[in-house]
């Protein structure tokens, strides 16, 4: 079973306009403000920095559900979740302690760095022609260590990595709070490592690159969008499953699919109510597979595709699959490519 976890901190909000949010960071222990802060919702393209007095300005609308994530390098990263409920915010960063990554610096772990890199590499990235366009450009701020007993493989980093899609025409900075891979087999001999399962947390920034406009990205973008996790939680809450090309099957047969998802709408709020009768099995345009299962009773999605809670909705197959070679901005779409 392969799952992609990501960071999402979830609040049912009431409708709302485009709002402006205004900040100051300073330093916790001298009180002076703090130049250049990275200031982003996470997984959009939606940021900004701070200037010389430490003060900031950032516009968002009802699309934007995710964490605001401010984040600056040496210190402790800050993650907001209600920021809705105000027009100003106050943050006062403390220094950070690296002082873990530096104790497997020169850990021998029986598997050397340029194969761990090998193996991160396939399971961060994505195997598929999206990952394979994919690279980091700081890979020497990476540490990895596999454990030999448990046959998985750990991945940090102290600052965000930066990673070019070529294909998908976005610089991403992720900053890893989370990375685990758990092999069902691994041959040291013929190299060769089977996953079981693949989690990974962490906040995202995209930022479009200088061809993001030309007919052939947006072309890949909207490839990469179809049949995606997004794609499905957007057209669920729509209730357009079927027009947007997905079939859905228990036990071998297609069924209606809403005689096993219920979508409720919530009174005064984006978000409407998802519940899943039975583990049943989505195929997307006759082609891509993919199997959902909750550990959860319910779910709760907006028509953006954000989804919460994220820890307990699962994805096997095609859309279990997807990693972050594969995935768009949660804001894609929302504003003309």
């Amino acid at each position: 079973m392969i799952n992609k976890l990501c960071l999402l901190i979830f609040s049912l909000p009431l409708l709302s306009l485009s709002q402006t949010l205004t900040g100051r960071v300073i330093d916790k222990v001298t009180q002076d403000p703090i130049e250049t802060v990275s200031v982003y919702f996470d997984n959009t393209t939606i940021g900004t920095t701070t200037d010389e007095n430490g003060d900031f300005v950032i516009t968002y609308s009802d699309a934007v559900q995710s964490t605001l994530v401010i984040s600056f390098l040496g210190y402790e990263k800050v993650l907001i979740a209600d920021y809705r409920n105000r027009d100003t915010i106050f943050i006062e960063l403390e220094e950070a302690s690296n002082l873990l990554d530096e104790v497997y610096l020169e850990y021998d772990d029986g598997l050397s760095r340029r194969q761990k890199l090998r193996l991160f590499r396939k399971e961060f990235l994505g195997r598929s022609s999206f990952g394979r366009s994919c690279k980091i450009l700081n890979e020497n701020d990476l540490t990895l260590r596999y454990n030999q007993r448990y046959k998985a493989l750990y991945a940090s980093s102290r600052v965000p990595l930066k990673v070019k899609n070529r294909a998908l025409q976005y610089e991403v900075s992720y900053d890893i709070i989370d990375f685990e891979v758990q092999y069902r087999i691994v041959n040291l001999e013929t190299q060769n490592f089977v996953p079981n399962s693949v989690s990974y947390q962490g906040t995202a920034f995209y930022k479009d690159l200088e061809k993001s406009k030309k007919k052939k990205v947006l072309k890949n973008r909207q490839k990469a969008y179809r049949g995606s996790v997004q794609h499905f939680m957007r057209s669920l809450f729509n209730k357009n499953l079927k027009e947007e090309g997905y079939s859905i099957f228990f036990g071998g047969f297609a069924v209606n699919e809403w005689a096993y998802f219920s979508v409720e709408n919530l009174d005064e709020s984006d978000f409407k109510k998802v519940s899943l009768k039975d583990r049943v099995n989505i195929l997307f345009n006759k082609e891509a597979q993919s199997e959902i299962k909750l550990s959860v009773e319910e779910f709760f999605v907006d028509e953006y595709g954000n989804y919460a809670p994220i820890l307990g909705v699962y994805f096997i197959g095609a859309m279990g699959g997807q990693r972050l070679g594969d995935t768009l901005p949660s804001d894609y779409g929302i504003t003309k490519e």
